[in-house]
């Protein structure tokens, strides 16, 4: 019996040692990639998933399954992408509210984000201000002094206790001076948004493309745009940098993730793939139906370090403005 056992595991061993030899030799990819998204489907990381799959097949040669995996503020779906085999064949689209805000707040995010490697930025859906539009403010500083003309009466609504779209919106207030009251929306931007319309809340802060349908209609006003640089579906508009506000200048960054232990080679591939269909033609054509802006790191490093900045400057935000979740 002991000879059988003894049999049986050094056959297991060789076997394994056997599959672990195959699984490195193979080429990378041979099957199908996971695309682990964090957030329901509908909404801007599901968008710009589905826009960047077609393209993935095509320079992968293997067909992309995206996995929404929504819940706890993102911590489902970070926690799926960190926890996966480190063999590429499971793939993370994180975004500022998952991995940025998400450490900061939840000590299961930080623990599962502590286990991704950041491979590179994919995209920049830059924010925006908007108001009611009923209100008379036309501008950020009209609104700055009928927000304080007007104490305690005014409300902002956002995407829930943890998004970033509060993040940004009360980091703006103790810039400005101001204060709102927080109505916070489940569902994301989209309740917020008709929020806005209605006329329950006075403000919001967003992604362009949320707002932008309704401001051409004048049911919302956009005061100002949370980007580096004015964006093509609003020239008009001031950035939050030119209104004043020069750390408000990144919307809703997305960036792709895998697990540590995945193979350099496979890292090393993934970034090229990544940046080549990002900056493909189609892509930012696609992109721009939405306002959104193509954007890659410059390497892995450089997109680790910005991930280090973001942990930073959202856990400063979080402490000094004492944001906890609720």
């Amino acid at each position: 019996m002991q000879r059988r056992s003894l049999l049986s595991a050094v056959l297991f061993a060789t076997s394994v040692a056997t599959f672990s030899a195959f699984a490195q030799n193979e080429p990378y990819p041979s099957r199908p990639v996971r695309l682990v998204i964090p957030f329901a489907p509908g909404g801007a990381s599901d968008y710009i998933a589905r826009i960047l799959q077609p393209k993935l097949v095509e320079e992968l040669g293997q067909q992309v399954v995206i996995d929404n995996r929504p819940g706890a503020s993102g911590g489902i779906g970070v926690e799926t992408g960190a926890t996966a085999t480190p063999d590429g064949y499971t793939v993370l689209l994180g975004n500022v509210s998952a991995l940025g805000i998400g450490p900061n707040l939840f000590a299961s995010i930080r623990k599962n984000a502590a286990n991704l490697v950041p491979i590179t930025l994919v995209v920049d859906v830059p924010g925006a201000l908007g108001i009611h539009g009923g209100l008379p403010p036309n501008n950020l500083k009209e609104f700055i002094a009928y927000v304080r003309a007007n104490e305690g009466k005014l409300s902002y609504g956002s995407a829930g206790y943890a998004s970033a779209q509060r993040m940004a919106f009360e980091f703006f207030m103790s810039k400005a001076g101001i204060k709102m009251l927080h109505v916070p929306y489940k569902g994301g931007a989209g309740a917020s948004t008709v929020a806005i319309i209605s006329g329950e809340v006075a403000a919001t802060m967003v992604t362009t493309a949320s707002l932008v349908p309704h401001a051409k209609t004048g049911k919302i006003k956009i005061l100002a745009v949370v980007a580096k640089k004015r964006i093509p579906a609003l020239p008009d508009t001031p950035t939050m940098i030119e209104s004043g506000f020069p750390e408000l200048d990144l919307g809703s960054w997305q960036g792709i993730y895998v697990p540590k232990g995945t193979p350099k080679a496979v890292i090393d591939k993934l970034y090229k793939v990544f940046v080549k269909v990002v900056n493909d033609p189609w892509t930012g054509q696609q992109y721009a139906k939405v306002s959104a802006q193509p954007v890659t790191s410059d390497s892995p490093a450089e997109f680790a370090k910005f991930m280090r900045q973001q942990d930073a400057f959202w856990g400063k935000v979080t402490k000094d403005l004492n944001i906890k979740v609720e």
